[in-house]
């Protein structure tokens, strides 16, 4: 099968294009470095099949940074059949370095210019055809988030793939160990023949907002105050929902699977109904909010604000040892921390790098949101659920930030911030749908693999030895709840949440199907259950604990592999245990002392 490979430096697009052409999820996002591993899809050209990879977002081919290591490894390694290298029209002169670096390799290829309409807005100019007869290839105006210029691209790609072939990886692998010549003198004369830009850019909306919300003491309260309001909103909205959903569990319930007790055997209805279908349908009401979670991060992204939360923090983090990209990066957090760890292949110093990954782990992810919401509808009025869930957004921060002041020292590391403003735009419908599918797609995945066998095994531990109580103290459940008892009995967690904390650290999905297997109610009683036998200070100092504790296996395991140190990645968990243990004790042994 023959391959296309779309190159590009980070924010020109070029994920947003890959989604379009191709009709795949990668993930779309307004600042640099997103797209952290190889992406590919198939696309029908013609009457031919072909690859579409999306390589990481590069800005030369020097290999530096891990990502720009995975980008030339393709190069060097598969046979590359069109280089599509996407290029933000508004900043051409600073990109064609790598449009000529490209062109040296000597691979057949197609140039586009993307955001080819806020160049002209900000008065850039280019001449499509004479900047195509100088480079001797297709130079194309497209339109990632609106779709246009893909039928022009799709035709070039055909034509080009029809009369070249791929070049052999033994020569590219060769001119890639070369400096082209004369790169800065071949740029200069394509700017001046086929481009034309005024001396300032000058954007004034943007200018204006940026006064505000870049204002070096307003700046931060501001974001802060997004957040918090956004929070606030997600729940207005989505209780709703989620309460259609539980009415909607509740009568399949009724009217399908609970006539099956007369059918199946015990042990099978048990285990299948109040097991599976109960565990997996408490999380699933949680979806709505998750949903709208999501959509509103993903409009923070996609307006361009996200680049100048990264700009605004920069500041801060140098004091504890870190850049504004470890903010973005913890905030990508907020989805998963698999991918915000892939994430710091953007950073090339080690040190900043390895201090980067150590605060991850402790960003608020979806799993742990899903449990969160649930205890707030349970113990806190709606008037305060988003300030509820707002203390646990910067609890994770301050923790994130302690980790940094604490562990700086050893993990040393400086590099400068490069980081480009992109204006701020009108968040795309497609791309904040595309967001909240894919991270829904990611949840129902994983609630396919880990929450259905989680829960089994729960089922299992809180139903046997046979002819015990169930999940009583002399259960499965109810010993190793016992076992635990002496360390989690000073900060409030009784054996119950203590046995959902264990299966949390498989994955944090499985928490809410656990404590509904464990207290066996179904999804609409289990908020009731847990209300009747933990107050609101057990309840926030379990979701404290959960925040900070040590961080899912799959999350563990790509620590491990982008560390590439067991060492350095039993550090991190055993750090994280230690501050989760010590938050929870500081809070509930304080609420305590206090009345509470």
């Amino acid at each position: 099968m023959r391959r296309v490979a779309l190159i590009g430096m980070p924010n020109t697009g070029k994920s947003s294009l890959f989604n379009r052409l191709t009709g795949a999820s990668a993930r779309v996002a307004n600042w640099p470095g997103m797209t952290v591993d190889i992406l590919s899809a198939r696309l029908l050209l013609g009457a031919d099949m072909v690859e579409v990879a999306d390589l990481p977002g590069i800005h030369d081919l020097s290999g530096a940074s891990e990502d720009e290591r995975v980008s030339r490894q393709v190069l060097e390694t598969l046979p590359v059949d069109v280089a599509l290298v996407v290029v933000n029209a508004t900043q051409i002169e600073r990109q064609l370095p790598l449009v000529l670096s490209v062109h040296a390799l000597g691979l057949p290829m197609v140039v586009l210019l993307n955001m080819s309409d806020e160049a002209e807005r900000f008065g850039v100019r280019i001449d499509r055809e004479r900047l195509s007869s100088a480079l001797g290839v297709p130079v194309i105006a497209v339109n990632a988030r609106k779709g246009s210029g893909l039928g022009e691209v799709k035709r070039a790609l055909v034509t080009t793939l029809r009369e070249t072939r791929a070049p052999d990886p033994a020569m590219i692998r060769e001119r890639l160990g070369q400096t082209p010549p004369g790169i800065e003198t071949s740029v200069a004369a394509l700017v001046a023949e086929a481009v034309s830009q005024p001396v300032e850019f000058s954007d004034r909306m943007s200018e204006r907002l940026d006064r505000f919300l870049l204002h070096p003491w307003a700046g931060i309260p501001l974001f802060l105050l997004v957040m918090l309001l956004g929070y606030q909103l997600v729940f207005a909205l989505g209780a709703p929902l989620q309460d259609a959903l539980e009415q909607l569990l509740e009568f399949v319930r009724g009217g399908l699977l609970e006539p099956l007790q007369g059918v199946l055997p015990a042990f099978a209805y048990g285990l299948l109904v109040e097991g599976v279908f109960d565990g997996v349908g408490t999380v699933v009401t949680f979806v709505p909010i998750v949903i709208l979670f999501f959509l509103f991060m993903g409009m923070i992204e996609d307006s361009g604000y996200l680049s100048r939360i990264a700009f605004l923090m920069d500041g801060l983090m140098a004091r504890m040892g870190l850049d504004g990209r470890g903010f973005v990066l913890m905030l990508m957090g907020l989805g998963c921390n698999v991918p915000a760890l892939m994430g710091t292949r953007v950073i090339r110093s080690r040190g900043l790098r390895l201090l980067t990954m150590m605060l991850i782990p402790f960003s608020l992810c979806a799993a742990r949101l899903q449990v969160f919401l649930f205890f707030i509808a349970a113990l806190f009025m709606p008037a305060t659920a988003g300030l509820v869930l707002f203390s646990l957004y910067l609890v994770s921060l301050l923790a994130a930030f302690l980790t940094a002041l604490i562990f700086r020292g050893r993990l040393q590391g400086w590099e400068p911030l490069v980081l480009e403003l992109p204006p701020y735009r009108l968040p795309a419908v497609r791309n904040v749908l595309m967001r909240g599918w894919i991270e829904v797609r990611h949840f129902l995945a994983r609630a396919s693999v880990f929450i259905v066998l989680g829960v089994m095994l729960i089922w299992m531990l809180t139903h046997y030895p046979a002819g015990v109580e169930v999940a009583g103290p002399e259960s499965w459940a109810g010993q190793l709840g016992v076992l635990l008892a002496p360390v989690m009995e000073p900060i409030g967690i009784d054996p119950a949440l203590s046995v959902a904390l264990l299966f949390g650290f498989v994955a944090k999905e499985v928490v809410l199907g656990g404590l509904a297997v464990i207290y066996a109610v179904q999804e609409d009683g289990l908020g009731t259950a847990i209300a009747a036998q933990v107050d609101w200070v057990q309840a926030y100092s379990f979701m404290l604990f959960l925040l900070l504790y040590t961080p899912c296996v799959s999350t563990l395991a790509t620590l491990r592999a982008e560390a590439r140190s067991l060492r350095f990645t039993v550090g991190v968990t055993l750090w994280s245990l230690l501050l989760a243990w010590s938050v929870s004790f500081l809070f509930y042994q304080t609420a305590r002392w206090l009345g509470a």
